[in-house]
């Protein structure tokens, strides 16, 4: 049977022409790195041939030794990387060829700012893989067939990196894919044979995978060159994770988490275990120093590599990690597992989840270790991936107390915006009295800073938590306590200072609101069911009035961001409080006239909606009062 030639040429998707560009322009620099992504490529390839043919023996094709090839040809110009994995099909090719098929792209191209030294930290962050040749190609074909498919299923790629590329149908006679990249004028020292065994061994040499390279012959006769290529396998195929700790180097750590995590940041830190007797397994895990663009994507990958006894099993296996700490990358490779494990077995397999447990405390613990004696990187690691650490407590109950404690925030005592006090610094400097830990949340931190529902806590000189995060919200909804201290928002329910308040002020309160009980009735009756009742507040120094909800009621910053998702969130009818001792209150209790106080009264209500940073029905009916306002006051 043959198979007709299809031949397409079709242009790029606009956004990937521009990451190209940008990945030649800013990585130029650093440009050996496009041999470590292509061999990291092919020794996936070959690895996923070897799971697969767990199942189907016939995907060997009678070829069962894998291995990844590297040869030049001086004369044509050509570096060629070949493996004999598990290749792709037609429309394999088209989905991670044609186009950047990470969902990061678009973030990424957003992220861009024209400055080519800020632009180039970016791409540590987004990845680089088969497009980094075109670092050092002016031209690359890639020749690929699928394992299991005919020869003449062939698939031939092409393309100049600038706007196009053609694909079409050839024969190929070997499974896998032959990547051959024509080098620039001003890229030729990599047809150098010593230079390219210089760069496998810097980043690839712990693959299992042999890599091959033409056996090089001192004094080679002319007339030998027709020989048959003698192949010699050049880096050590040992397994990173399987040498011992104390004959690896920093820079062989390094080095190994970039080809496994195609980042070319070095890594924050790693964690790296060997755990013997009932359950046998090696982890060698990292932290990066960067935040990936799709961390926030709801199809994220894991960053874990599954082996067992050495033999590629699972890339992003989400079984070895909780989804709050899949910024981590590495590798498990377990003695102990079955090698035809699939997903089934492992969501109900006891070894999955004591390797799991176990990850977790070494990563907590890592993370611990470095906020407590290396504070400049931790740092780093909170402003990175301190909003996905916040995800933990409701996913991880086991280990919620564990992770608050790596928690960074801004505080009313702290300075500047940064997030930077750990709820143990904040429970230190608590008074005697105080029973719980403060908080609010808010847009932003200038509107937490401000909150008229601050001011009786800057008064009494009481640390409050300010919380700006999007996620704070959910998070506070599974944290209710911290080392036997509960938390307490500011905004929500009648605020209970306990012990810190004075039982007089207590008192007094009360009989203040008997008094002024007509002007609190008046006041509801003006606002109507925007609010469900009005009471004399204890929050408020400076402010005339505030907003809360009761203690069990969705706060209006919750119903503010799930309305900003897109939720049908019906926002809570708030209480209004009144400090009684501002001149606004008191012009406000003199006013005889209805309407007048009407208006009045609705001014009130909507300079405490704007002050925790809610948004107005009626923007033009509040400039309108407030204009009349000013007109009476200027006659």
């Amino acid at each position: 049977m043959t198979v007709e030639a299809h031949k397409e040429t079709m242009e790029f998707q606009a956004e990937v022409s521009q990451v190209l560009n940008l990945v030649i322009r800013s990585l130029y620099s650093n440009k050996e790195i496009f041999l470590r992504e292509l061999i990291s490529n092919a020794s996936d390839a070959a690895e996923k041939l070897r799971f697969e043919a767990l199942s189907d023996d016939a995907l060997f094709e009678d070829d069962p030794n894998l291995h990844i090839r590297v040869w030049t040809d001086k004369e044509a110009g050509t570096l060629t990387v070949a493996d004999n994995g598990i290749g792709m099909s037609r429309e394999e090719v088209m989905e991670t060829i044609g186009t950047i098929a990470s969902s990061g792209t678009r973030i990424f191209l957003e992220n861009l700012s024209g400055d080519a030294a800020q632009d180039s930290q970016l791409i540590g962050q987004f990845g680089v893989g088969f497009y980094s040749a075109f670092i050092v190609a002016d031209k690359v074909i890639l020749t690929t067939r699928r394992a299991g498919m005919e020869p003449q299923h062939g698939v031939r790629w092409e393309s100049d990196g600038e706007g196009s590329y053609s694909i079409e149908t050839v024969e190929k006679a070997q499974r896998g894919t032959e990547i051959t990249l024509h080098l620039r004028e001003d890229e030729k020292e990599f047809l150098d044979g010593w230079r390219l065994r210089q760069i496998i061994n810097k980043f690839s040499d712990h693959l299992t995978i042999p890599i091959e390279m033409p056996k090089e012959s001192i004094g080679e006769d002319e007339e030998d060159k027709d020989q048959e290529i003698e192949w010699e396998q050049v880096n050590k195929g040992v397994a990173l994770w399987m040498r011992n700790k104390s004959e690896i180097t920093d820079e062989e750590y390094k080095d190994f988490y970039k080809s496994i995590s195609h980042d070319f940041e070095d890594p924050l830190a790693w964690v790296h275990n060997r755990v013997e007797g009932n359950n046998e397994y090696t982890s060698l895990l990292f932290i990066p120093s960067k935040a990936p663009f799709d961390l926030w994507d709801r199809e994220q990958k894991h960053g874990v590599k599954l082996y067992v006894r050495r033999v590629f099993i699972m890339d992003e296996a989400d079984k070895l990690m909780p989804h709050y700490l899949r910024f981590v990358k590495g590798v498990v490779d377990s003695d102990d597992l079955p090698l035809n494990v699939s997903r089934e077995l492992l969501q109900h397999n006891r070894k999955i989840d004591t390797i799991r447990s176990a990850n977790v405390k070494r990563i907590l613990g890592l993370l611990e270790k470095m906020a407590k004696n290396e504070a400049d990187k931790y740092k780093v690691f909170w402003e990175q991936f301190g909003k996905v650490l916040k995800e933990g407590p409701a996913e991880d109950f086991a280990n919620k107390e564990r992770i608050a404690g790596l928690f960074r925030f801004a505080t009313t005592k702290s300075e500047g915006d940064g997030e930077t006090v750990s709820l143990d610094e904040y429970i230190e400097r608590m008074s005697e009295k105080q029973e719980k830990i403060y908080y609010i949340t808010a847009d932003s931190l200038a509107a937490a800073r401000n909150s008229p529902h601050l001011e009786i806590f800057k008064k009494k000189d009481i640390e409050v938590l300010l919380m700006t995060d999007r996620v704070d919200e959910w998070l506070m909804s599974h944290l209710d306590e911290y080392k036997g201290k509960s938390f307490q928002s500011v905004t929500k329910g009648q605020l209970d200072l306990g012990e810190l308040e004075d039982e007089e002020e207590k008192e007094q309160l009360e009989k203040v609101a008997e008094a002024h009980k007509p002007l609190l009735e008046r006041i509801k009756e003006a606002l109507g069911d925007k609010i469900k009742e009005v009471r004399v507040s204890s929050r408020l120094v400076d402010s005339p009035a505030c907003l809360v909800v009761d203690e069990y009621d969705m706060s209006q910053n919750l119903a503010r961001v799930l309305k900003q998702l897109g939720q049908d969130a019906p926002m809570p009818t708030p209480i209004m409080e009144l400090n009684l001792e501002h001149p606004l209150v008191e012009r406000l209790e003199q006013e005889k006239e209805d309407q007048r106080f009407a208006e009045l009264a609705r001014l009130l209500y909507d300079q405490s909606l704007l002050a925790e940073g809610g948004q107005l029905e009626d923007p033009a009916g509040f400039v309108h009062r407030l204009n009349r306002l000013m007109l009476d006051l200027s006659e």
